[in-house]
């Protein structure tokens, strides 16, 4: 397992690269300006040595390479030396178009805020999800089941941006009784702050889950009924065990997993659905950041966060291949 993981990491580097060379060109085919936002009262030359500057004139193969060294080597070292007080050169940072300020430094900035409402609603989906799959399995067609089935395809067809509108509508300008714009200058301090944080997540949190628990949920309860039938479940009734046991141990495990791979390739879906459910609830994270930088032109901000998330594909990728060999015994990479 140990060797197999060590080759998919080397084999990411050039997968890795492609999608980096892939971002760059589709990013740089749209038309921007890092000097598209500045007063109009700045002389013409000044605009160029900024252009210079930022190596925007250079031709697109040397700003590749130029980006490419500022994310993989610029940016490490930079961080390295933040958290370990190393003195390693660091060179020219990537740096965001609008604010004229490091986009890494941005990203830190408001990747708490993201982690915040995309991690609890992925974990709160899952939670969810895995209870109402096996018990639409074990009573399939039963009133459960087809609430369950009910509950799932709104999950799948309703969209972020109509689901999150109507959760305020009702539980904000209709109720009051949650807030409609998610503060993220908040400070939980205190039992109170507490309650403040909490309800502002629920709605953000409460869209986001809606879809992770539909698709996780209707996954597992699929896979439960092709292993309900197998032999090796006879077999475990006939030799006296529990039906809990047989259910929770057996047949778990073995439908658990295909499902493992939409748990772990979901992790980078979820925050793409959070860019929208961001909008919407004004919730300051990378979703909002992404949209805004893509409204601006911000070239090096834009390409940064798409390949944050090409990142995250191809990790959790890895994860679910490694959680396949440690939950099936039958699988060996080694």
């Amino acid at each position: 397992m140990l060797n197999y993981t060590i080759r998919r990491l080397f084999l990411a580097i050039p997968t890795l690269l492609f999608i980096s060379l892939v971002i760059f060109f589709i990013v740089k085919l749209s038309p921007s300006d890092p000097t598209a936002n500045l007063p109009l009262t700045i002389p013409p030359e000044v605009r160029e040595k900024i252009r210079e500057s930022l190596g925007v004139n250079q031709p697109l193969l040397v700003q590749f390479g130029l980006w490419l060294k500022q994310l993989m080597i610029s940016e490490p070292l930079y961080w390295t030396n933040q958290y370990f007080g190393t003195e390693f050169e660091v060179g020219q940072r990537i740096i965001s178009y609008q604010t004229r300020s490091p986009v890494m430094d941005i990203v830190i900035q408001r990747m708490p805020q993201t982690l915040w409402v995309v991690g609890t609603a992925y974990l709160v989906g899952i939670l969810i999800a895995l209870p109402i799959g096996i018990f639409s399995a074990y009573r399939q067609y039963s009133i459960f089941d087809q609430a369950g089935t009910f509950v799932s395809m709104i999950g799948f067809s309703v969209p972020p941006f109509f689901s999150g509108v109507l959760v305020i509508v009702i539980f904000s300008v209709q109720l009051g009784w949650l807030p409609s714009i998610y503060d993220t200058t908040h400070i939980v301090d205190s039992w109170d702050s507490f309650v403040i944080q909490f309800k502002q997540m629920i709605m953000p949190v409460m869209v986001l889950a809606l879809q992770t628990t539909a698709q996780i949920s209707r996954f597992l309860r699929a896979s439960m009924l092709d292993n309900l039938n197998q032999d090796y479940v006879r077999t475990a009734r006939a030799k006296g065990l529990s039906e809990k046991i047989v259910v929770l141990v057996h047949v778990l495990r073995n439908s658990m997993i295909p499902v493992i791979t939409v748990i772990a390739l979901g992790v980078p879906t979820i925050f793409g659905g959070a860019i929208i459910t961001e909008q919407v609830f004004k919730v300051n994270g990378l979703g909002q950041l992404l949209i805004i930088s893509i409204q601006a032109g911000d070239v090096p901000t834009v390409q940064t966060l798409t390949f944050m998330f090409a990142v995250l594909i191809v990790l959790f990728n890895l994860v679910a291949d490694v959680l396949y060999g440690l939950l099936d015994p039958r699988i060996r990479y080694d």
